[in-house]
């Protein structure tokens, strides 16, 4: 399922994993796409509740490296705006 009306930040506490600063740390809440394109990101470990963090930006800003479960992986931002996560507070 695209999802071209989705808000970038769906509200206070909730964005778009490419929105996720660097060196923030989120947890994953859903994916709103479907079919091979969710199958992927499932298989890279961006399953509900999965915790992840952004760790690098590229030059060009695209792509974006992320730490899932201690492995990074580089996304696109047209891949990672399809992932809703909820900021986490660090104390």
């Amino acid at each position: 399922m695209k999802c071209d009306n989705c808000f970038e930040r769906i509200n206070k506490e909730e964005l778009t994993l490419n929105k996720l600063p660097v060196g923030k740390t989120a947890k994953v809440k859903t994916l709103l796409n479907t079919g091979i394109s969710r199958r992927r990101l499932l298989d890279l470990g961006l399953i509900p509740n999965s915790i992840v963090k952004t760790e690098r930006l590229s030059p060009s800003g695209n792509p974006i490296a992320y730490n899932i479960k201690g492995a990074v992986i580089a996304l696109r931002k047209k891949e990672s705006k399809n992932v809703i996560v909820t900021l986490l507070h660090e104390e």
